[in-house]
């Protein structure tokens, strides 16, 4: 082929989209990555100088290093991400345990109340998050106590949400500059997030999950080809994606089960004995391990309900510690459905 054809041949065929996150959806990450910060410039390793910087390790600030980076959203894959796109695919591969786990989480998903939420107003959830920082000089790592966050998502995302987090400290996150057009800061220490005109699975909303399938294997098939490109393997990444669903929204029973059942169908899905989340709450989990990280949601071991993440180094050599070391993790303490962003449910359901 020559540089003619080569050239009419990129013209006609565009190269893979770059993937993005909405405005509202980066604020939300950023905050998780920006409230760890130890420093805003650390040093660098090469002069020997002390410099924690944050290493966002749960599923979402992993998105965010990715979009910060300005790089590796096009072109052609690595080899083993080329390797792993050829070779996923096939259903029901997770072991036994992992997915009875899931279908009982499912099941108790199903069984909840559809809350139902008006196009107005807002969904709540309340959690616990803790992240893992890293000495670029020595390599040193730790997790920092967990600190509450606490977020509003516009249902229909016609309207601005709010997001407020503490530091590590228990301080409140200092207001940022607001934009044109936005209002003025917040006297309670939150940050308002931007209305999400364009849902998506990276940026979603309550009418978004709502209108998703209920079906798994359809429900698993979309998520693989919306996240096609992220992330460093298609099976890692719809892990991931489903994760930040569990995490931080609110979705119709139905779908929530759906979720679960569709989990259960990634190949390299496992289950963990015993886990602990970030308040401390025991229980089992299913887990999936990419790049020497396994990365667990943790569920009741009664009730099966989710209780939140962790992310646990499992590989000798990586850079994030040891085998065994936690690099971050969540607790879910609470979600609900309200009229106003700031204002907080009566009664929070997990």
């Amino acid at each position: 082929m020559n540089e003619d054809e080569r050239a009419e041949l990129d013209r006609l065929v565009p190269g893979p989209a770059r993937p993005e996150l909405s405005a509202d959806r980066h604020r939300l990450l950023r905050g998780h990555l920006m409230s760890e910060i130890r420093e805003t410039k650390p040093a660098s390793a090469r002069r020997g100088k002390l410099g924690w910087v944050a290493v966002p390790a749960l599923a979402g600030g992993l998105a965010l290093a990715v979009v910060l980076s300005g790089g590796g959203g096009e072109g052609t894959p690595a080899p083993q991400q080329q390797a792993a796109q050829q070779t996923t695919g096939t259903l029901n591969a997770a072991p036994v345990g992992a997915v009875q786990l899931l279908t009982q989480a499912a099941d108790t998903a199903a069984g909840k109340p559809d809350p139902k939420p008006g196009k107005k107003q807002f969904v709540y959830v309340d959690s616990l998050v803790a992240f893992s920082s890293v000495n670029l000089a020595t390599g040193e790592s730790k997790v920092d106590p967990a600190h509450r966050r606490q977020a509003w998502f516009s249902v229909d995302g016609s309207q601005r949400g709010v997001l407020k987090e503490e530091r590590g400290d228990g301080k409140a996150i200092a207001p940022e500059k607001t934009k044109p057009g936005e209002p003025a800061p917040r006297t309670d220490g939150g940050h308002w997030l931007d209305p999400n005109t364009r849902p998506s699975l990276n940026a979603p909303t309550y009418e978004y999950l709502a209108a998703l399938p209920t079906d798994p294997d359809a429900l698993l098939k979309k998520i693989y080809a919306e996240t096609k490109g992220q992330g460093q393997t298609p099976d890692q990444e719809a892990f991931a994606t489903i994760g930040d669903l569990l995490r931080e929204q609110l979705a119709p029973p139905a779908v929530s089960a759906a979720l679960y059942r569709a989990a259960a169908k990634i190949p390299g899905v496992t289950a963990v004995d015993d886990s602990v989340d970030a308040s401390g709450r025991h229980g089992a989990a299913v887990a999936h391990v990419n790049a020497g990280t396994r990365t667990e949601w943790i569920f009741d071991p009664t009730t099966h309900e989710f209780l939140g993440e962790r992310e646990v180094v499992v590989g000798e050599g990586s850079e994030m510690g040891k085998p065994g070391t936690v690099i971050g993790h969540s607790a879910v303490l609470g979600r609900g459905v309200v009229d106003q962003p700031g204002e907080e449910p009566k009664q929070k359901n997990a």
